[in-house]
């Protein structure tokens, strides 16, 4: 597959750039910060495109799943997170495991693929909790696929139970689990970190716990949490971050950038929703960057529908998933319905030009 980048590009910088992903060479550090910056985004789409299908070709993913948010009693208390609460807050809650086994029940009547489970650090949920809640997911439906637990809340497990990383995955994947989520990562800047989630484990910490887990066979996705105090270089750092252990290992099967909302948490970002521009650039950007990660997704739950879709023409090859029962972006804010339809996936997907393709997150077709 080859582009006339020549005569579709006329910026020379961007043209270079073309060059060298239609030559297989990767991008550098200086080049992802000139994208992130450039006007010329109907160009870098072309770009950002022609990776996107020399990867995907025309197929579009998305899931039919369920979210799990099974405790928002969470130790770190995160300036930038609306979610969480203290032990002796009124709102707080824990579900219990016949609770959890209740709506995975439901879900599965509906038909869902997968579940993605993620929670707070609650000192009162040990490795019991977990091997039970994953066990009684694969119960009620061995073929739901588990996404479950983020680097920060392995950390935390490891630590609360006076047991190695290797010995939480080696446990949970026993029980169940399938992938990792990429959670916690926000973004890895330690200047940026200290003011927005000064107590969760740092930018290294989290590299190496998906160290651990790909080299365990767990794939994993990683996140960027943009629009709220970092600048364009925090974000090439990050991006420099995830590509080089992608590099190591081959673990992280998709790139989620996550565009932050700040409704009922701590932090005033610089503007107060994303511009449309500023997340045309950073999606092909982080599609172009990470010419060794294989997927990048939009989520339409953070970004809207509309700007989702427009997505798939610049890099993007997942849309997300149905997501019952989501509560955290929803609590900083997201105006988005909590839930959506496979219908309504598979329209977005078709009326772009793409091939919907329904598949859990291993990427595994469950229906095209």
């Amino acid at each position: 597959m080859r582009v006339d980048f020549e005569g579709r590009i006329k910026n020379r910088v961007l043209r270079s750039i073309g060059e060298k992903v239609m030559a297989d060479v990767p991008v550098t550090e200086a080049e992802a910060l000139y994208m992130l910056g450039t006007d010329d985004i109907l160009e870098l789409g072309v770009i950002a495109d022609y990776l996107r299908r020399k990867i995907n070709a025309d197929v579009a993913y998305y899931e039919v799943n369920m979210n799990l948010n099974y405790t928002n009693i969470c130790e770190l208390r995160c300036p930038l997170c609306a979610f969480s609460r203290g032990v002796k807050d009124a709102d707080a809650c824990v579900f219990s495991l016949d609770e959890i086994e209740k709506r995975i029940r439901e879900a599965n009547a509906f038909g869902i693929d997968e579940v993605h489970i993620v929670g707070g650090l609650n000192p009162d949920l040990k490795m019991d909790y977990f091997e039970g809640m994953l066990r009684r997911i694969k119960a009620v439906n061995p073929e739901i696929f588990i996404v479950a637990f983020t680097a920060v809340e392995y950390d935390y497990f490891a630590r609360l139970n006076g047991i190695s990383v290797e010995e939480v995955f080696m446990r949970l994947k026993d029980a169940g689990l399938g992938a990792l989520p990429g959670g916690g990562a926000e973004v890895f800047s330690p200047r940026v970190r200290k003011k927005i989630a000064p107590l969760k484990i740092p930018g290294t910490r989290w590299i190496e716990v998906m160290r651990i887990a790909h080299a365990l066979g767990l794939k994993t996705n990683a996140t960027l949490l943009y629009n709220h105090l970092e600048t364009p270089e925090d974000v090439v750092e990050h991006l420099a971050m995830v590509r080089a252990l992608q590099d190591e290992t081959g673990g992280f099967k998709t790139f989620v950038p996550l565009p932050f909302h700040e409704d009922n948490t701590k932090i005033r970002a610089r503007r107060s929703r994303t511009t449309g521009f500023g997340d045309v650039r950073l999606f092909a950007a982080s599609r172009i960057f990470l010419h060794n990660v294989p997927h990048l997704k939009s989520l339409w739950m953070y970004l809207g529908d509309r700007m989702a879709q427009m997505l798939l023409h610049f890099g993007v090859d997942d849309l997300g998933g149905t997501y019952h029962y989501e509560k955290v972006v929803h609590s900083a804010g997201a105006r988005t319905s909590d839930v959506g339809s496979e219908a309504s996936l598979r329209r977005l997907i078709e009326t772009s030009g793409f091939r919907p393709v329904r598949a859990a997150a291993n990427y595994q077709i469950r229906k095209s």
